[in-house]
Formats: C-alpha cells, structure tokens, sequence
C-alpha cells in the first residue's frame, strides 16, 4: 500500500499572496516602528524617574522652553541681540518664540496699521503669522538666529533723505549785510538843462540768533535838488515751528495765492514750510502698491527712465517715496522675483498744483493788517486760513476762509489724479462783499483745472485753467479801495512814467479768465 505525501509550498497557488501580504505586513511594522523618534531614559540615568521629560524631542522640537540670547533678523537685515523667551504656545504647536507688541515695535514693525496689535497687551506673546498676511517666524538652531519675514507694507520706513528733526542745526549766530548801490552823473551841454547826480542803495539786512530770522529790507536814495529818502520796504521776524513742520512769520510778507488771490501783510503767520520736508515727499507723487511672491527687486520707470529701485519681502509692498517729477507721465512697475520671472505693470500717473501726497497736510493760518503802498486802499485788519490734505485713492481735499470787517469768502475744492483720464481739480469760491460806496454784493467764482500727458503723441497738457466768477464776486482786494473807481498813483520821479499806473472800476468785475499751457515733442527736430 503506498502512501501519498503531499508536500506544501510557500509558492503553491494561493500561497503566494499570503506570503506577500504577511511581509508588507511586517515591513510597514517595522517602518512605523523606526519612524517613531524614542529616548530610553536608562541611557542618562539607571533611575528612569530622575530623567527630564524627553518627549518632546521625540516630536522633532530641537530646544527646551527658556531663555536665548539670538540675533534677530528681520527681513533678511539684523536688527538686534538680545535675549529672547521661547514658550510652548500650545502641545501642539510646540515651542516659539515670544514676541511682543512692543519688541515688535521696537524692531520696526509697523504695528500701528493693523488694528489686532491694539487688543493685546503689549507684554503679551504675539501670535504674528496669524496677524500679519505672509508673515512667518522660525528659528535657526545652529546659528542661534531668529528670522522673521514681515511684508513691506508692515515695516515702518523713513523717506528717502529723511533726517531726523533731532539732527537738525539752526546754524550760527550772525550778522548779515547785503547791498546793491548804483549812482549816476547827468551833464547837459544844453543851458536850458540842468545837470545832476542821483543815487540809489539797496540794503538787505539780519540778524541769526538761535532759532530766531531777522529780515529787513530798506532802500536810500537821493537826487540832486531833493532831500535824501529812506524807504522801509519790508521787517519781518521768523522761526520754525519743528513740531507743526511749520514756519512762524511776524512782520510783512504776502500770502501763498493757491486759493485766494495773493495779498501783502503785516502780522503774524504760521504756514508749512515744505524745507522740512525730505526731496522725496515735495510735491505730488502716487502711491504705488503692489504684491510680490518672494524676495523681489522692485524697479519703477517713467518714460524710459529708472526713477526708484528697492528690494522687498514676500507680501504686499507699498511705495509712498517717490521723488515728484516735473513730468507728468504713466509710472511702469516691474517685480523681478527670486526665481529670475518679472511682472509688470502701469500706474497712471498725472498732476496739478493742488494735489498732495496721501496722508500730506498743508496749512497756514494768516492774523494781519492789509498792506499796500497804494493810497487809493485802506489797511484794515484781515483774517485768512487755508487747509490740504492728500486723501486716498489720488484724491485731495482743499479750502480755505477770509474775514474782514467789509469781507466774507469761504471756498471748498476737491482734486484727482484720474490715471489714465489725467489730473483734475475743481472749487468753488463764495463771497459776501461790502464795497467803498456800501452796497452789499454776493458772487461765487468756480475754478477747473486739468493736466494730462499723451504719451503716445508727445504732448503735454501741463496745465488748463478756467475761472467763471458771477456778478456779484469780488475779492478782498477789491473792498480795500477808497473809491468804486479811480487811478492807482506812481510816486516814482521818472518823467517818462505817467504819474497813474493802473485805473480800476469796481462797477465792473473780471468774469472768466482761461490758461492754456501745452507742449509738443516734435521727435528729432527737438
């Protein structure tokens, strides 16, 4: 009787899945088990209970909660050493450092343009990537180096040329003297012509002391036949107001005819004085705001020319710096990004007068006497006040008031910078007048003006003006005059001169007044 052995093997039919899905099974257990990071306390101590707790080493943190003294890098620039504490945020999220509203501040972030900063305590840890966009913190252990990356927008940045008014020197104290002297000698051969000598001396005087201007100017003259002059043509006292960025003036000056028209005075005045400010923030420029998706170099042309170049961090970015140019003209913006691709774009780009930065006020504020070297006006007292501010979006909002005894004018204006469409501005003047015979008039005068560039054809619209004025508008001026009409004298001794060198008729007033200024690149004949 024979007996059938049947023998089994691993590859038989059927066993060979098994056999390849028992070994997965097996090598993903043992995988699972090296991936996982453990630390025998036995290692450090035969007492496994005196050992710290090693877990979160196994989780892949590289430090302990506590106390490092680290260089602070923001933006790829070193800011500080110092000693900084690390926390455990959460079990979570491991260990971080703690950064606070104030050190943040201290470093140059711009906390104040981001309203969450304000609901926390100054001393409390800032969760930043959480507050900030783009935002990110991390740690180099090797180098002991804290890098934080913030965008652009959120770094506090002083213009270009900016100095701070701590550096600044009101100079020397001084005596100036300067003169202009001419002097003629007249011989007539004839014996009915008389022969003589005139003289003429121009002196403009002052004094440095402190923060303190004196200014005079005084003339002399003297003519044969006559008795020597002295003439005082102006006296004016001035300081600057560094807080206001402001000029104080007291004595004789005239005012800035931007809204009204310009007047001559003697009191006292506080304007802005744009020498406080750096190159780089005089006069009307846009803003130009932009996103970049890594360490990106930022380059900004007009008209084929490079007029700024910086480098900024991943994130939105914003350019309020830009020197004013006396061209109008389209801004073209190239990102270069860390990876060598650059993106473009076109930042329209148009001016007038009136228009000022975002976030720019310009004031002053006039308390005087009316000035005039005219004997058919009278010098009464006089109040004005003008105020700009650059509002976003490209717009500025103006106006300004005058009040005199006889007097009354308020106006309000509003300027754009349409991009494409150009550069617009428009105001509207009231005024409630008395004049020299007591009637009692009232009147608006409505201004326009507009600039536009056309690149394409090379032209230039710098400036188009109109003024409309109705009936009933007179300006300050004009109720200073004694008379409704009559002849404005020259006091000066010149025979060819008529002794009258302007006539004025206040039954009648100018209605519209236009300005045109256009020019024309004629390629290459200039």
């Amino acid at each position: 009787m024979y007996r059938t052995h049947r023998q089994h093997s691993l590859l038989s039919s059927g066993g060979v899945p098994s056999f390849i899905g028992g070994l997965v099974v097996f090598v993903s257990a043992a995988f699972n088990a090296q991936a996982e990071t453990w630390f025998d306390p036995a290692f450090f101590k035969d007492d496994p209970s005196m050992v710290a707790d090693l877990s979160r080493f196994e989780k892949g943190q590289k430090i302990t909660p506590g106390v490092y003294r680290v260089d602070i890098v923001l933006n790829q620039t070193i800011v500080d050493t110092r000693n900084v504490n690390f926390v455990e945020i959460t079990p979570e999220k491991g260990i971080a450092a703690c950064l606070t509203t104030e050190s943040l501040d201290a470093m140059g972030v711009n906390t104040d343009a981001f309203p969450a900063f304000k609901q926390l305590d100054k001393q409390a840890c800032v969760p930043l990537a959480e507050i900030i966009p783009d935002a990110s913190v991390t740690f180099n252990v090797n180098k002991l180096r804290l890098e934080i990356s913030v965008p652009q927008i959120a770094i506090k940045s002083n213009a270009r040329g900016y100095v701070p008014p701590e550096r600044w020197d009101e100079g020397i104290n001084a005596l100036l003297l300067g003169y202009s002297f001419s002097g003629a000698n007249s011989i007539h051969s004839s014996a009915d012509s008389d022969s003589g000598d005139s003289y003429f001396l121009n002196l403009n005087s002052g004094v440095n002391l402190g923060p303190w201007r004196l200014r005079n100017n005084s003339t002399w003259s003297r003519s044969s036949g006559q008795t020597a002059e002295w003439k005082n043509l102006s006296s004016y006292l001035q300081r600057a107001v560094i807080p206001l960025k402001g000029e104080l003036t007291v004595g004789d000056d005239y005012t800035a005819g931007d809204f009204f028209d310009s007047v001559s005075f003697r009191g006292v005045q506080l304007a802005s004085d744009d020498n406080m400010l750096p190159d780089s923030l005089k006069g009307f420029a846009p803003v130009v705001r932009g996103i970049a998706k890594s360490n990106a170099q930022i380059t900004i042309k007009q008209n084929g020319y490079t007029i700024y170049q910086t480098y900024v961090s991943p994130g939105a970015f914003e350019i309020s710096d830009l020197y004013s140019t006396s061209s109008s003209g389209d801004l073209l913006v190239e990102i270069k990004e860390a990876d060598g691709s650059v993106n473009s774009y076109s930042v329209p780009f148009s001016s007038v007068p009136l228009l000022q930065r975002q976030g720019r006020i310009k004031y002053a504020v006039t308390l005087a006497k009316y000035r005039t070297n005219s004997n058919e006006q009278q010098e009464s007292k006089f109040a004005q006040a003008t105020l700009q501010w650059g509002g976003p979006w490209g717009t500025t909002w103006y106006g300004g008031g005058q009040y005199a005894e006889y007097y009354r004018a308020a106006m309000f204006g509003l300027g754009f910078n349409l991009g494409d469409f150009g550069a617009i501005s428009f105001d509207v003047t009231q005024a409630k007048s008395t004049l020299a015979d007591q009637s009692e008039h009232k009147g608006q005068s409505y201004r326009f003006l507009y600039a536009k560039t056309l690149n394409q054809l090379g032209t230039n619209f710098q400036l188009m003006g109109y003024r409309y004025s109705t009936s009933g508008f007179y300006t300050l001026s004009d109720t200073m005059y004694k008379h409704m009409d009559g002849y404005e004298f020259n006091d000066g001794d010149d025979e060819d001169t008529p002794m009258w060198s302007r006539y004025y008729n206040l039954f009648y007033t100018k209605r519209g007044k236009l300005q045109v200024n256009i020019s024309q690149q004629l390629g290459e004949y200039g």
